[in-house]
């Protein structure tokens, strides 16, 4: 593992630290960084010894870490179409010494099916981009609005190409907004991907949910168990006891 002095940390970059570990992620402070979807992903998805997981569009590889820290897959790897992204996260894997566990490769979600060997992987997981083209979007260049809006690929996308790569039986865990469910629950069964699980995600007891996490395995028989709901904070700026746990505070 290096120590953050050997790490060469480019203009706007800083070191976080992501206390699980003694691990660490770059990041920059002018683009799009890693938010509590990203964190409640990896304590959603459920990942046995040895697996081979892939995480689609990875960005700075705070999933992959994070996922190495809590579990004990055999090998994880980050795909990510940006390369500056990439750049971070793969010195992130080098800042955590996670260079024999965590494999960073630069592509399109839209070609993982060409990059990788069909039905390869054991887990998948993805938080992709939440809005459409058609959400508010301003500037189709900037790095923030390719991470929240479908520009580079779409929900068809992530989905179609994680059934091209899962093994029979593997499984993909999905974070996004609940007014796409809907759609998705279309998506996942039109590429036989049985949903298995599902926790809505509020912000505080009263208020509307504003995520849903959700497993998926392919070619799984129809049942899918709705969990109890998760609540973020207890009141503003405490989180639920739940949520430490995720965090591992």
């Amino acid at each position: 593992m290096l120590s953050e002095n050997e790490i060469l940390l480019k203009e706007n970059e800083r070191i976080d630290d992501l206390e699980r570990n003694g691990y660490h992620i770059i990041q920059d402070t002018r683009r799009f960084r890693f938010g509590m979807d990203a964190v409640l992903l990896s304590g959603f998805a459920k990942v046995k010894d040895d697996a081979g997981v892939l995480d689609l569009g990875t960005g700075t590889g705070i999933i992959p870490i994070l996922l190495a820290a809590k579990t004990k897959a055999a090998h994880l790897t980050g795909l990510e179409i940006q390369e500056d992204s990439a750049d971070m996260a793969r010195r992130s894997v080098r800042l955590n010494g996670l260079e024999d566990k965590i494999a960073i490769v630069t592509g399109d979600i839209k070609e993982a099916g060409s990059l990788f060997d069909a039905a390869s992987f054991d887990v998948i997981t993805c938080n992709p981009p939440y809005m459409t083209s058609k959400h508010g979007l301003i500037n189709p260049e900037d790095a923030k609005a390719i991470a929240r809006h479908e520009i580079l690929c779409t929900l068809e996308d992530v989905i179609s190409q994680t059934a091209r790569l899962l093994k029979p039986g593997g499984n993909f865990y999905l974070v996004h907004r609940p007014f796409r469910l809907a759609e998705i629950m279309v998506l996942l069964h039109a590429y036989k991907l049985e949903p298995k699980r599902m926790q809505l995600v509020y912000p505080f007891a009263d208020k509307e949910p504003n995520m849903v996490l959700i497993e998926a395995n392919r070619g799984g028989r129809p049942h899918m168990t709705v969990e109890k709901p998760l609540i973020v904070y207890k009141e503003p700026g405490v989180y639920m006891p739940e949520i430490y746990d995720i965090y591992g505070y």
